[in-house]
């Protein structure tokens, strides 16, 4: 009784995100991180103290009506609309509005991550990501999973593509 008694009193882990909760089921090395409140990649980036190139965005990309994927990309890099049509041999590809983003993800634009998400979605990452440790949105304003590009590869069967622009 006084076990559970204390357990009901203890504060919520304030990093546990759908996110971070699937990074550690998944059993890959990450590290949680805290930034607060940013407004953009560069600033993030600098609470952080990493490269803009380190941040990735995670965009995504609606194929048809229902049909999803999540695009990573490094903060310096520009994502290339031409580049993704030509690789999936699709004309027409859009980005939900961020209802939308967050309606398939459970996300809000911004902490958007392929962990944890509400609809699991396939992953194409950029090729310069290709052995590089990255950090990721993690579910929530403020926080980032910094982990292997690799392993996130790895963990949504993914694939590195060249899908940017300098």
């Amino acid at each position: 009784m006084a076990a559970e008694n204390h357990a009901a009193n203890v504060a919520p882990d304030l990093s546990d995100t759908p996110a971070t909760v699937a990074v550690r089921a998944a059993g890959i090395e990450h590290e949680v991180r805290s930034h607060g409140r940013v407004g953009s990649l560069e600033e993030a980036a600098t609470a952080l103290g990493v490269e803009p190139r380190e941040m990735v965005k995670t965009l995504v990309v609606r194929r048809n009506e229902g049909e999803h994927l999540l695009v990573l990309v490094p903060g310096d890099r520009r994502f290339s609309w031409p580049k993704l049509r030509a690789l999936l041999g699709e004309n027409r590809l859009t980005m939900p509005d961020a209802d939308g983003a967050k309606a398939v993800t459970g996300y809000a634009r911004g902490t958007i991550t392929p962990f944890g998400t509400t609809t699991p979605l396939p992953v194409l990452l950029d090729a310069s990501l290709r052995g590089q440790r990255v950090s990721l949105g993690a579910g929530r304003h403020g926080l980032a999973l910094v982990v292997n590009a690799d392993d996130v590869a790895a963990t949504f069967d993914g694939r590195f593509e060249d899908v940017t622009d300098a």
